[in-house]
């Protein structure tokens, strides 16, 4: 920690928000002669590197400044009026809970900038891509740092339009109807969600999420919270994607370039879920209690139709997509995220917070490698890969292959890496859940979240086998092309901070358990 003043704190938080929007404002003017380079092309990708790399130190220096003592306290705090009339703020602050996210937003969209540097995805100009990547950077990075619900509500809606078209325009096959079936289901998710806002901001008489937290609900009746938690969840579940709601995700990441996938898995799924412990767990916590038994259990049957999905999709035969069966690994690992807070235990939302992070950062690594693996072959299909010519991945492209299997046992939880805390600790919440909740219930739960472990190593072991192992690469066949030197720039961080997080919890656990304590204590702790 070092020691920064809150005034320089409130600004970097303020620049990691707003920095980005004037970067895009930035990317889509003409580049001066000096700054073209090669080509103007060029300049605008150099330049989405340089603008993401200023929010990620601006996100280092704030975590830095950010008093560990205290990860509990609001820290770099903005207050000003915005709309007197609904008493509408520009309230940012950041806690334990929040900063985490913050950094993780930064630093992914930063790899993917770099990344797209060398390898910009084939589609129009990447004026409007450079610009698009740094709006949704925006509304992600605001939707962790505001305070008000309805700049919440603008920031969490801020996301779909960038998301929409980097889809719908540099995606690959069935990209429209993809970015469609995206746009669609968020939207409709979100009306609901914006219903339940107002209504929690007009009957508690304000849309301060901190004095809302610290009112712990008492200022809303058991039927105002029953419908409040209903329709806010439907929202962030849709978003999240908790099963059932979570049909559009399989088509959006299969469509998506690489670097969508990889914010699309890495950080835009993480919005839903940070919605859940931020905003109904503490404003709405007799509601949450009503509703948290199903919760988990919704949870815990994604938990095993993911990993079901995931068998079928890895069988031989399948005609199977590795970035489909990856996507469906997330509905899978989402759901210990959300049976996690469904315990409504410090245990449990730790756990949540921590396989939150885990999951930015291994199935972020994980839609790099099979972009990456996609390019190579010309294809993402199993049984084409599993058949092709000669030796597979160990034998072919061997760094690429060590990659691609560190990151499926890193997703299958072995302990050691960043998958085994979030899981396990969310299991541990069920085993004990809140006062109130049916404890042979949530073991139940638990109990088949741990099949779900079981399901999982199966289906990443399976595909590990298909797609890395083979046998000797025949005599005079070149290899393909193994790691390059800047996907191993994109790709490094995410490999150290995986076996970081997994080596050395504390860390991240030192910083979510305090703000988690307090916030389930309604702001007393």
């Amino acid at each position: 920690m070092i020691d920064i003043s809150e005034s320089v704190m409130q600004f970097l938080l303020a620049f990691i928000v707003v920095g980005p929007l004037i970067g895009a404002a930035a990317a889509l003017l003409p580049a001066p002669p000096g700054l073209k380079g090669k080509s103007p092309d060029q300049a605008v990708l150099r330049h989405g590197v340089t603008v993401t790399g200023a929010i990620l130190a601006a996100a280092i220096l704030l975590a830095l400044g950010f008093d560990h003592d205290q990860p509990s306290k609001m820290q770099a705090t903005t207050d000003i009026s915005w709309i007197p009339a609904l008493d509408v703020r520009i309230h940012l602050g950041t806690d334990g809970i929040s900063l985490p996210l913050l950094v993780l937003t930064a630093l992914l969209t930063f790899l993917c900038a770099l990344y797209s540097y060398s390898k910009m995805p084939e589609g129009p100009s990447p004026k409007a891509f450079v610009a698009l990547l740094l709006v949704l950077e925006s509304g992600t990075l605001a939707t962790f740092a505001v305070l008000d619900l309805l700049l919440f509500f603008l920031a969490f809606e801020t996301v779909l339009i960038p998301m929409y078209f980097l889809i719908a325009r540099w995606g690959g096959a069935g990209r429209r109807p993809a970015a469609w079936k995206f746009i669609l289901f968020t939207l409709l998710g979100s009306v609901v969600m914006l219903l339940g806002l107002l209504l929690v901001g007009l009957q508690a008489g304000t849309f301060d999420m901190l004095a809302l937290a610290t009112d712990n609900g008492r200022g809303l009746s058991l039927s105002v919270q029953v419908v409040a938690v209903l329709a806010i969840g439907v929202g962030l579940a849709v978003k999240t994607p908790m099963w059932p709601l979570h049909s559009w995700l399989p088509d959006a990441h299969t469509a998506a370039p690489t670097v969508g996938s990889v914010l699309l898995a890495g950080v835009l799924l993480k919005m839903g879920t940070y919605g859940f412990v931020r905003i109904v767990l503490p404003i709405a916590p007799d509601g949450m209690q009503v509703f948290a038994p199903y919760l988990a259990a919704f949870a815990v049957v994604g938990v095993i139709y993911g990993s079901l999905a995931c068998l079928a999709l890895a069988r031989p035969g399948s005609k199977g997509d590795l970035k489909r069966l990856i996507a469906y690994s997330s509905v899978g690992h989402m759901g210990f995220v959300l049976l996690g807070i469904a315990t409504m235990t410090p245990t449990g939302v730790n756990g949540a917070l921590f396989a939150n992070i885990a999951h930015g950062l291994i199935t972020g690594l994980l839609f790099f490698l099979a972009g990456a693996v996609k390019d190579r072959y010309g294809t993402a299909d199993l049984d084409t890969l599993a058949g092709a010519t000669g030796a597979a991945l160990y034998g072919r492209a061997p760094r690429l292959g060590g990659l691609l299997a560190f990151a499926a046992v890193a997703s299958l939880g072995l302990p050691g890496l960043a998958g085994f805390w979030g899981e396990m600790l969310a299991l541990f919440g069920a085993f004990d859940p809140a006062d109130g909740l049916s404890r042979p219930a949530f073991l139940t739960f638990m109990a088949v979240g741990g099949l779900g472990t079981l399901l999982t190593a199966a289906y990443l072991l399976v595909v590990v086998r298909r797609v890395c192992m083979g046998g000797p690469r025949p005599a005079g066949e070149a290899r393909l092309a193994d790691v390059e030197g800047y996907e191993a720039a994109a790709w490094t961080p995410l490999a150290a901070l995986t076996v970081l997080a997994g080596l050395w919890p504390a860390v991240l656990l030192g910083l979510t358990d305090p703000a988690v304590q307090k916030l389930l204590a309604g702001g007393k702790a």
